[in-house]
C-alpha cells in the first residue's frame, strides 16, 4: 500500500501494495516475505520515523522558541517540518505494515486518512519550498520591493493547506475497505467513465502539481538567484557589513538548493514508478516488484528525515539550536552552543543601535571633513534633520561625536 496511490480493478485485483495480479491469483497472497527480510525493512522504516519526527520537532522548536529565528523563510520551514513530521509519524509505519503483510488492520476511517493525508502533506512540503524560493528571489533580485509580513506569510501557509486538502480529497472520498477470504484490504474504488480515465488523469495531475511544476518554478528561481549571487566577485573595497550580508544570503540559498535537490532525488523514482504503473500495468506482476516498491517507498519517505540534518550541517543558527536541544547528550560539550546567534531581543536591539550609530558616525565625519568651507554654522544640523532624524537625536549625536572626534 503506497502513501499516495492505490489501484483497483473490481473484478480481478489482489489488494497487495497496489499491485494488479492475474485472475487466477485473485485471493492469494504471493508477496509473503521471510522473517529476516521483514526485520531488515522494519529497521530501515523505523529509522526514518525516529530521525524525521525528532529532527523536525527540534526544527520547529528552534524557530518558534527563538525570536531571532522568526523570519519569513523560517515560517515556511516550520510548515515544511510540520508536514514532514506528520507524514512520517502517521503514514510511514502503517504503509510499511500494509506493504509487507498485505492486510489492512486499521479500519475504514484510517484507510481514508491514510490515502488522503500524504498527498496533502507532500503538497504542503513542496509548496513551502516553492514559497521560500520565490521569497529569496524577491529579496535578492528586487531588494527594494516590500517583503512579506508575518500575517501575509501565515495567510499563504493557510492557502497552501487549503489547496493541499482539496487536491487530496478525491483519495479520501473514494477510499474503501473490502473483506476478502482471510484478510481485509484498503483500496481506492475509482469511478469508471467510458469517455475518460478518471484515475489516470488524477494521478498525472498529482504528479505534475506536487512534483514537476513546483520543481520547475524553483529551478528557474534559484538559477537566477545563483547567477546573481555567485556570478561576480565581491568588490575589494566593500564594507565588512556588505560582505557579511552577501555571504549570509549565499549560505541560505545554498542550504535551500540542497533541500530541494534532496527532495527531487527522493521522490523522482516514486513518481516514475506509479506513472509507469498507470500506463504499463503488466510490468508490475513479477514477484521482485514488491522489493522494488519497498525500496522506492523507503527512498520517498526518507525525504522527511534529511532536512534537519541539512539545516544542522549548513546553518550556524540551526546548529546552535540542535546543540542546545541535545545539551543533555554526553557527546555534546557543555556550552558548545553558546556565543552563536540565538540571541535575545534586547541583544539584537543593542546590535542594531550600534550599527546605526556607526553609520551616523561615518556620515558625520565625512560631512565635518568637507563641510567647514562649504556650509555656515548650523548647516550640519539642518542636513541631518532633513535625512529623517529629529532635532533632539541630532543634537545628542552631534555632541557625542564632537566629544569623541573633535576634542
Amino acid at each position: 500500500m503506497d502513501p499516495l496511490h492505490t489501484t483497483t480493478d473490481n473484478s480481478s485485483t489482489n489488494w497487495t501494495s497496489g499491485l494488479e495480479l492475474n485472475d487466477t491469483e485473485l485471493y492469494s497472497n504471493q508477496f509473503v516475505q521471510p522473517v529476516w527480510r521483514i526485520v531488515l525493512w522494519a529497521i530501515a522504516y523505523c529509522t526514518i520515523v525516529l530521525v524525521s519526527v525528532v529532527g523536525n520537532i527540534v526544527v520547529i522548536w528552534i524557530i518558534v522558541a527563538h525570536k531571532r529565528m522568526r523570519t519569513v523563510t523560517n515560517y515556511f520551514l516550520v510548515n515544511l517540518a510540520f508536514a514532514e513530521a506528520s507524514m512520517s509519524a502517521f503514514n510511514t509505519v502503517i504503509n510499511f505494515t500494509y506493504a509487507v503483510h498485505n492486510e489492512w488492520y486499521f479500519g475504514l476511517v484510517y484507510c481514508r486518512f491514510h490515502n488522503f493525508f500524504p498527498i496533502a502533506a507532500v503538497f504542503a512540503s513542496i509548496y513551502s519550498m516553492t514559497a521560500i524560493a520565490l521569497d529569496r528571489y524577491v529579496a535578492i533580485i528586487h531588494p527594494l520591493q516590500q517583503r512579506l509580513s508575518s500575517t501575509e506569510t501565515k495567510v499563504i501557509i493557510g492557502v497552501i493547506w487549503v489547496l493541499a486538502l482539496l487536491l487530496a480529497f478525491p483519495q479520501y472520498y473514494y477510499s474503501s475497505t473490502a473483506q476478502l477470504p482471510g484478510r481485509v484490504v484498503c483500496f481506492i474504488d475509482w469511478p469508471e467513465y467510458t469517455v475518460w480515465n478518471f484515475k489516470r488523469m488524477y494521478y498525472v495531475c498529482v504528479a505534475v502539481l506536487i512534483y514537476f511544476l513546483p520543481l520547475l518554478v524553483m529551478g528557474c528561481a534559484y538559477l537566477v538567484v545563483g547567477l546573481t549571487l555567485w556570478a561576480s566577485e565581491i568588490p575589494g573595497d566593500s564594507s565588512d557589513r556588505y560582505r557579511e550580508q552577501l555571504m549570509a544570503k549565499r549560505k541560505v540559498v545554498k542550504m535551500m538548493i540542497v533541500v530541494v535537490c534532496t527532495f527531487a532525488t527522493c521522490w523522482l523514482p516514486y513518481h516514475v514508478y506509479f506513472l509507469l504503473h498507470e500506463f504499463f500495468p503488466h510490468l508490475f506482476e513479477e514477484l521482485f516488484i514488491q522489493q522494488v516498491y519497498l525500496a522506492i517507498m523507503w527512498l520517498a519517505m526518507s525525504s522527511t528525515m534529511y532536512n534537519p540534518i541539512i539545516y544542522y550541517l549548513l546553518n550556524d543558527r540551526f546548529r546552535a539550536g540542535f546543540r542546545q536541544a541535545f545539551c543533555w547528550c554526553p557527546c555534546v560539550a557543555d556550552g558548545s552552543y553558546e556565543g552563536l546567534e540565538l540571541k535575545s531581543t534586547r541583544y539584537l536591539q543593542t546590535q542594531v543601535s550600534v550599527y546605526k550609530a556607526s553609520r551616523m558616525e561615518t556620515t558625520v565625519s565625512t560631512v565635518l571633513q568637507h563641510g567647514d568651507e562649504q556650509h555656515p554654522p548650523g548647516c550640519l544640523e539642518a542636513d541631518l534633520i532633513s535625512n529623517g532624524s529629529t532635532s533632539r537625536s541630532v543634537s545628542k549625536t552631534s555632541s557625542f561625536y564632537s566629544s569623541k572626534h573633535l576634542a
